[in-house]
């Protein structure tokens, strides 16, 4: 785990100081108001919201530039850039993005023309990119198909010339042409990458097909470019469908709004154009441009392609709405509330994009495997084109042969594209059922969980309590009481405190000035109201206060039994009046947690509130554990505990609970949907209140896992078992590029298979 902030997705600081625990102003339960790193700008640098930055961003270490290069589609271009930027001594980090074909250089000030001049050097045309440029689908050059059909005829023709006896001078024409007319970019890419010192598959395949031209194989030699020249173009149009995944997401949102005018009159703008405070129209069976506020109307709008929620949602004066939903049944009117470069369904796209460039276990362990295998295979080409010969009195033609055909097996192109194409399908297919996963790490250590710990307000329950028993302790007047209540209780936004709050304002307690207000830390809340001192807490803070009797223990207890949360009404020497206050529990917690049970996952409900409220809630959902008064530490230390045993995932809402979600292994935020601090922080972020996405996540995560083996297994099972037909003697060029390409395509249509879950 790191100590530095943002590493894991979400706030470090809280990890420093643990015993520290963050404000809360809540009353009754720690669960929420823990203002944290979570809620605060420490992550701001590292992960800037959506169109708050220009094309070239400050940042500590340096300018961060995001270059978009559209010859960069596979990690042989990221190889080469890699090569020739990382030694520059103005290029501090690279991050890429290969998906969207987007580089990312921190760099000192001044230094992003020289970057730009590097990367032209290697014959890539580098284009800097504003952010909302970068999300933009990509138009990329087609090339004409004309000139690799004239090759493929020659190719074919060289063949037959051949076969048929011909004068060898016609095959060999028949064969440069066809290598000329499919291969000159092949040849330029692989000029470019002998040149600085990088053997990708362009220089093998270069290599391959001179020496091969050198041999005299004129029709194979011919066939070899014109077949890898095709499957290459087979493999762009496969991981085009990953691209557009995310693509997809972007074409959600209209182009257009029908935003009022200064005079009143409605008119069609730019999306893009419309500000902060608009007011926007909607009709029946649109697609909603913007977020905002509804002002007027009441329809049902359908949030599937942000939440993956299968029934669409009520809406009326006071809900919001977000960009990219559909309208389905009434008219309304709503106020904007984000620009289109920053609503919901943006930041969604950002995250992912985002996540796309972080490497995940199994592809860091590619990666480095392939920088050792190409030029060990490379060696091994030589050592048989040279030694056998020399040694053994081989003939050289045969010998130099068997190494062209294994410097084309040399290539790793199908076990490195084979991770990313993977993990990106696996993130693309979240996403679109509202599972919002920050990085392929977490998408691949999710299969690992053994503990889940979760937050109880909000969280299993549906964060709405009602007020259910009131009684007065003391000789005190129920109004007055009423009016004590209603003024602390309404000072904190804790769901309990609304309830008590609520209650009180509905029975007449009318709410007066409160002084030296003073937020108690998983306990409640203290203050001054006409010269003496008060306070509404929990059961822990009246016990600690010295308040508590042996009668009020046992009404407590009653209460506290029946799944009730109490909160009491207490001056300095004496407890007034007493609060109860019950929550309703989802039904898709209670399916969620047996379905967690069923994938091994045990669970524990970590809560501020009084232990017997917290095992009736945990007895009613199948909850293993379930541990009340629990302040901030309390969480850390649980987490801390149960990491022991393997993997820990902590659920909350994504702002609260910082140290608790930090020490995690996975963070969960719940219900993130327009919560900007929520997509920017948690590791996964579920954008409806539903529980039962975890365990969605969780079968992901063993698939994806399950289908990144696959590829590894056919990418490198297919290059074994042709590099011993080679050594055997049974091996030829168009059989090795069969092999090369073909592993290529599987392992790209395996991974995509993923984008159909």
């Amino acid at each position: 785990m790191s100590a530095h902030c943002c590493d894991h997705g979400h706030a470090h600081a809280s990890e420093a100081n643990p015993q520290t625990p963050p404000v809360n102003d809540h009353p009754n339960d720690p669960d929420h108001g823990h203002s944290g790193c979570r809620s605060q700008a420490c992550c701001a640098p590292a992960v800037a919201p959506l169109g708050q930055f220009d094309a070239a961003q400050s940042d500590t270490e340096g300018v961060r530039t995001p270059i978009r290069i559209l010859q960069m589609d596979c990690p042989t271009e990221e190889a080469l850039l890699r090569k020739k930027l990382g030694p520059m001594p103005q290029v501090k980090q690279l991050d890429f993005n290969l998906v969207q074909r987007v580089l990312t250089v921190v760099h000192a000030p001044g230094a992003l023309e020289p970057v730009l001049e590097t990367v032209r050097s290697l014959g890539f045309q580098p284009e800097v990119a504003t952010p909302d440029a970068a999300r933009q689908p990509m138009q990329v050059p087609v090339k004409p198909w004309w000139p690799l059909a004239l090759a493929g005829l020659a190719a074919i023709a060289s063949e037959a010339v051949s076969w048929a006896g011909l004068p060898e001078l016609l095959a060999a024409g028949l064969a440069v042409l066809a290598v000329l007319g499919s291969g000159l970019t092949t040849y330029k890419k692989g000029w470019v990458a002998i040149r600085n010192g990088n053997l990708n598959i362009n220089a093998l395949m270069s290599i391959a097909v001179t020496g091969a031209l050198a041999l005299g194989q004129w029709p194979e030699a011919a066939m070899v470019m014109v077949l890898f020249t095709v499957a290459e173009l087979i493999e762009a149009k496969s991981l085009d469908r990953a691209r557009n995944a995310i693509e997809g997401l972007m074409r959600l949102t209209p182009d257009q709004a029908t935003v009022q005018q200064a005079d009143g009159s409605w008119q069609l703008a730019d999306a893009k154009a419309v500000a902060v405070g608009d007011l926007v129209r909607v009709r029946p069976g649109e697609r909603i441009a913007l977020d905002g506020t509804v002002v007027s109307g009441r329809s049902t709008v359908n949030q599937a392609p942000i939440t993956g929620e299968s029934l669409p949602v009520d809406k009326t004066e006071g809900d919001a709405v977000f960009a990219g939903t559909i309208n389905e049944a009434g008219s309304l009117e709503y106020r904007v509330t984000a620009p289109a470069s920053n609503s919901t369904l943006a930041r969604i796209i950002h995250a992912v994009e985002e996540a796309q460039g972080a490497r995940a276990p199994t592809q860091r362990f590619v990666d480095q495997f392939a920088r050792v295998y190409t030029p060990l295979v490379f060696a091994m080409a030589v050592a048989v084109a040279v030694l056998p010969p020399l040694l053994m009195g081989g003939a050289w033609h045969d010998w130099i042969y068997k190494a062209l055909v294994l410097v084309v097996i040399a290539c790793p192109c199908a076990l490195v594209i084979s991770t990313p194409v993977t993990i990106v399908s696996g993130l693309a297919a979240a996403a679109r059922h509202g599972v919002l996963i920050k990085g392929g790490v977490y998408l691949e250590e999710g299969r690992k969980l053994r503990w889940l710990a979760l937050d109880k307000t909000g969280t299993i329950t549906h964060g709405k309590p009602v007020q259910t028993n009131f009684e007065l302790l003391d000789d005190m007047e129920e109004a007055q009481c009423l009016s004590l209540a209603a003024s602390l209780a309404g000072r904190s936004d804790h769901p309990v405190s609304q309830a008590v709050a609520k209650a009180a304002d509905t029975r007449g307690g009318a709410r007066v000035p409160v002084d030296a207000f003073e937020a108690l830390p998983g306990r409640g809340v203290k203050g001054v109201i006409a010269g003496a001192g008060y306070s509404l807490g929990n059961h822990r803070m009246v016990h600690e206060s010295g308040l508590c009797t042996p009668e009020l223990e046992t009404l407590l207890d009653t209460m506290e039994r029946q799944g009730k949360t109490v909160v009491m009404l207490a001056n300095e020497s004496r407890v007034l009046a007493l609060f109860a206050v019950a929550d309703t529990v989802k039904d898709s917690s209670r399916a969620a947690i047996a379905e967690l049970h069923q994938l091994g996952v045990r669970t524990v409900m970590l809560t501020g509130d009084n232990p017997h409220t917290a095992e009736a809630i945990a007895q009613q959902v199948g909850i293993d554990q379930a541990r009340g008064n629990q302040l901030p530490e309390d969480k850390l230390r649980a987490i801390e505990s149960l990491s022991r045993e393997g993997q820990v995932g902590m659920v909350g809402d994504g702002i609260n609970d910082a140290p608790a979600l930090a020490r995690s292994d996975i963070g969960f935020a719940m219900g993130a949907m327009g919560t900007d601090t929520a997509i920017e922080t948690a590791d996964v972020a579920l954008m409806d209140d539903d529980l039962r996405k975890i365990p969605t996540f969780i079968r992901l995560s063993k698939t994806t896992h399950a289908v990144l083996i696959q590829n590894i297994t056919m990418a490198l099972g297919i290059k074994a078992v042709f590099l011993v037909l080679t050594l055997m003697g049974l091996g030829t060029m168009w059989l090795a590029v069969f092999a090369d390409v073909g592993a290529s395509l599987l392992v790209v249509g395996n991974g995509l298979r993923l984008l159909r879950r």
